[in-house]
């Protein structure tokens, strides 16, 4: 069975697992099929949206420093693995250090959409011919064997703050799962996403041109197309919220009438009521207590953490510890 034979199949686990429960909920994962992905670019263009170009800002301005501290104490050359890449458009900033240090390296992309990961190998390959781009599509924890099975130092990105996609204790089981491929020394880049005024947060989810939006309904269009489901995409409705106890975003999609919806590939009917909501995703967002808290237990131990001249974004290189 292919990587992508056991996604497919995991579709159609999670939506039956999330629709048919009280609390309706879908797992962000599913934003990136194809559409997906080319909607989520556009969101890291908008101008509400500040995570991306501030995050690349701090990765530009601190790269060669990312690269001294991943190769620091290393024997032979440091392989670069990233959960997440998508297209991989910051990582560019990040492997071009590495190169620079070491002359060339091997670069393990891992994500759930097949179409970003080709994007993103093509692109790098003639930017950076001496990177050995080898991606994996995938959910990150099916990834683990491996990351372990590289066989020396490794560098480990997960930023763009998708660490915030999961709840405190499922984030921690993940990079605890990351720490076990990772030998000691190793290094984890984490980017996240801080604490501020929900004036400046809110937008950010919730853009005046709607792309947001299209992105967040593209999950129902999703499960139209690959399980024969009869979603009226219009007939729901956009919702991004403060969290302010959970301290996170949370984005819904809320059924504006009363219907049933039939999935044919699942079998099953899915009722809603009128304004009843489905919980597509959280975004976690953090402070510096926190992020060590998120650390604590997993075997890395926060070393630096780079932060841009507003305070909107950190990146916290991490080191693995025996």
């Amino acid at each position: 069975m292919t990587h992508i034979q056991k996604h497919e199949s995991a579709i159609a686990y999670e939506v039956r697992k999330g629709l048919l429960c009280e609390q309706k909920c879908l797992p962000p994962w599913l934003f990136y099929d194809e559409e997906g992905s080319r909607l989520y670019e556009l969101i890291t263009e908008l101008p509400e949206y500040y995570p991306t170009r501030t995050e690349r800002g701090i990765l530009a301005r601190h790269a060669a420093d990312i690269a001294e501290r991943a190769a620091r104490g290393a024997e032979a050359d440091v392989h670069v693995v990233e959960l997440g890449a998508g297209t991989a458009t910051k990582t560019t900033l990040v492997l071009a250090a590495v190169v620079a240090r070491q002359g060339q390296c091997v670069y393990v992309p891992i994500d759930v959409s097949p179409t970003a990961l080709e994007e993103a190998k093509t692109r790098i390959t003639a930017e950076l011919p001496t990177v050995n781009v080898q991606p994996f599509v995938g959910k990150h924890e099916e990834a683990f064997d491996t990351i372990a099975s590289l066989g020396q130092r490794r560098l480990v990105l997960f930023i763009g703050s998708s660490i915030g996609n999961f709840p405190d204790d499922v984030a921690h089981a993940l990079l605890a799962g990351v720490r076990r491929g990772v030998l000691p020394g190793g290094g984890l880049l984490l980017g996240t996403d801080l604490r501020k005024s929900p004036a400046r947060l809110v937008p950010a989810y919730d853009d005046s041109r709607g792309v947001t939006a299209a992105f967040n309904k593209n999950v129902l269009a999703r499960i139209n197309r690959e399980l024969g489901g009869h979603f009226e995409v219009d007939t729901f409705r956009h919702v991004a919220l403060w969290n302010e106890p959970e301290s996170r975003i949370e984005m819904h999609l809320e059924s504006t009438v009363a219907q049933s919806v039939a999935i044919d590939g699942l079998g099953v009917d899915v009722h809603f009521r009128a304004g009843e909501r489905i919980h597509t995703e959280s975004s976690q967002k953090y402070d510096t207590k926190r992020i060590d808290a998120l650390l604590l237990g997993t075997g890395f131990v926060r070393e630096h953490t780079y932060t841009d001249d507003e305070g909107l974004f950190a990146v916290t290189f991490a080191r693995a510890v025996a």
